[in-house]
């Protein structure tokens, strides 16, 4: 009898389903009304002064269905940003500079060469701080003070340098994407290598362990659950860096490139769809990373 009572396996699955996406979908659809409570007030004034003030009798209706419906309007609507997303993806070819798709993926190539330089150089720094006391002392405090520095004002400077070097396309963008990676990376690491206790680190000294295999078989085990969760920033922030790369170099290509040209022709909904398709693209990449540490980490496989 006892059985008979026990929630079937796929209705427990959709229950616990129900319960993790209602919230989220609570929250979207108050940010969805307020999104066209705000679109219909920024609007209103343009549509007011060109439009309706010619138009004796006007309504509510009119001012909301106008305001919704403008061509450059001061906030796009939401519905306005998905068509035009919708439309670059699926009305032009992927490799035409109309789609959005094209874009993205010449940022994706700078964030992620960017992402592995970045990593490569955290994890040599904090492999060098962890192990020598001198580094540490000297040269942590800089890897901290090497964000202070705004990228905003070091882009063009990493452009301009690089480009009278001969370099261009995505390895000046990359660089910027590894400046604003590396640094979550490296003080990750340096707290994860140093996470094993005394008693770990004196048991491998009784088994008569050479500071290789310590490192290997107890530093970097214990420093994983500190790693992965600095590569989703980091690699979220090396995103954020190729499109500021993108910005100061007039680049024709790259979601930079579309917010430039839709700032450039006061294009709002452009700008927004640009701004969207860069969301999709960190949660894809941050995602990625993600199934990465479940399939390379035993507490993520469980």
């Amino acid at each position: 009898m006892a059985a008979a009572t026990e929630p079937a396996p796929g209705r427990g699955r959709l229950a616990a389903l129900r319960f993790r996406a209602g919230p989220v979908l609570a929250v979207l659809a108050l940010v969805l009304v307020l999104w066209y409570a705000l679109a219909v007030w920024l609007n209103a004034p343009q549509v007011i002064e060109r439009t309706l003030s010619a138009q004796p009798g006007w309504g509510a209706s009119d001012l909301i269905r106008l305001t919704l419906a403008m061509d450059r309007p001061v906030l796009p609507a939401p519905h306005q940003i998905a068509l035009d997303l919708f439309d670059s993806i699926f009305g032009w070819p992927v490799d035409s500079p109309r789609n959005l798709l094209y874009h993205a993926a010449v940022t994706s190539s700078a964030t992620l060469l960017g992402f592995v330089m970045g990593t490569l150089l955290g994890a040599v720094l904090a492999v060098a701080i962890v192990h020598s006391r001198t580094l540490d002392r000297s040269l942590f405090p800089w890897v901290i003070a090497s964000q202070t520095v705004p990228v905003l004002a070091i882009a063009p400077i990493i452009i301009v340098i690089l480009g009278s070097m001969g370099m261009t396309g995505v390895f000046p963008k990359a660089i910027i994407s590894m400046y604003l990676c590396f640094f979550p990376v490296a003080v990750a690491l340096v707290k994860g290598l140093r996470s094993p206790g005394a008693i770990e680190m004196e048991l491998l000294h009784t088994y008569a362990a050479s500071r290789r295999n310590t490192f290997w078989k107890l530093r970097v085990p214990a420093s994983l659950p500190f790693l992965f969760p600095s590569l989703r920033v980091g690699i979220a922030a090396g995103l954020v860096g190729a499109i500021v790369g993108e910005l100061p170099t007039g680049a024709q290509a790259g979601l930079g490139a579309r917010l430039l040209t839709g700032s450039y022709y006061g294009n709002t909904v452009q700008i927004w769809s640009a701004l969207l398709m860069s969301a999709l693209l960190g949660l894809a990449l941050t995602g990625a990373v993600a199934l990465a540490e479940r399939l390379l980490t035993p507490g993520g496989r469980r």
